[in-house]
C-alpha cells in the first residue's frame, strides 16, 4: 500500500497566518479530492483552486493577511507555505517519475509548463500579462507567486504562455499547465529508485 503524501503547514508572521492541508495526488490517483482555499484574495483564491483540481491534490488553505496594506504579503507568503507543504508531504524523492511537462489551452491563451522535482530551486517564468491586476491580484505577483512556491518547494519551474490574448486566461492557463506537470512529476514508478545519477536529490 503506497504511503499517504500529506503534510500540514502552520506559518505566522506580523503580516500573515497561514494554516495548510496538502495531500498530494498524481496520475494513478483515484481518491476523492477536498479542496477548500481562502486567502482573501479572489482571483489568487481561483489559481490555487486549479494548481490543486488539476494537479489532483486535497487542499485547504486557508490565510488572514494584512491586505488592508496590499496583496504582496498574502500572495507571496501563501506560495512560500505552499511549496514548503509541498516539499514535506513529498519527502524523500524516491521512486517518482522527478520530470513532467504538460500544455494547457484556455480558449485562445496556451500554456507550456517543465518540472524537475531537482532539490535545486529555480523557476523561469514568461506569463506575458499586461494588465495592471486581474480581479484584486497584482498582475506582477503572480510569476511571483510561482517563484516562491518553487523556492520553497525545491524544485525546478519552466513556465510560459505561448499565445493569448486574454490576462485571466493566460494566467490560469498556466497554472493548469503546472498542475498537470506536477502531477505528472510525482507520479510513482513502482521502484525505490532515487531518479538521479547522483544517487540522492
Amino acid at each position: 500500500m503506497p504511503q499517504e503524501r500529506t503534510a500540514v503547514v502552520e506559518r505566522k508572521t506580523n503580516e500573515t497566518d497561514i494554516k495548510i492541508r496538502l495531500e498530494l495526488g498524481s496520475l494513478e490517483s483515484a481518491s476523492e479530492q477536498t479542496i477548500s482555499i481562502d486567502t482573501g484574495i479572489g482571483f489568487l483564491d481561483h489559481m490555487y483552486h486549479a494548481l490543486a483540481k488539476h494537479g489532483k491534490w486535497s487542499l485547504t488553505l486557508a490565510c488572514a493577511g494584512d491586505l488592508h496594506i496590499d496583496d504582496h504579503h498574502t500572495a507571496e507568503d501563501t506560495a512560500i507555505a505552499l511549496g514548503m507543504a509541498f516539499k514535506k508531504a513529498l519527502g524523500e524523492p524516491r521512486g517518482i517519475r522527478r520530470f513532467g511537462h504538460a500544455y494547457c489551452p484556455l480558449d485562445e491563451a496556451l500554456a507550456r509548463a517543465v518540472v524537475d522535482i531537482s532539490g535545486r530551486p529555480y523557476a523561469c517564468i514568461d506569463l506575458g500579462l499586461r494588465r495592471e491586476k486581474v480581479g484584486a491580484l497584482s498582475c506582477e505577483m503572480i510569476p511571483h507567486v510561482l517563484h516562491s512556491f518553487a523556492t520553497a518547494a525545491g524544485i525546478t519551474l519552466h513556465v510560459d504562455v505561448l499565445r493569448g490574448d486574454n490576462d485571466h486566461h493566460r494566467a490560469e492557463a498556466a497554472f493548469k499547465a503546472l498542475a498537470v506537470a506536477i502531477r505528472e512529476a510525482v507520479s510513482r514508478t513502482g521502484s525505490n529508485d532515487v531518479p538521479s545519477t547522483k544517487g540522492v536529490l
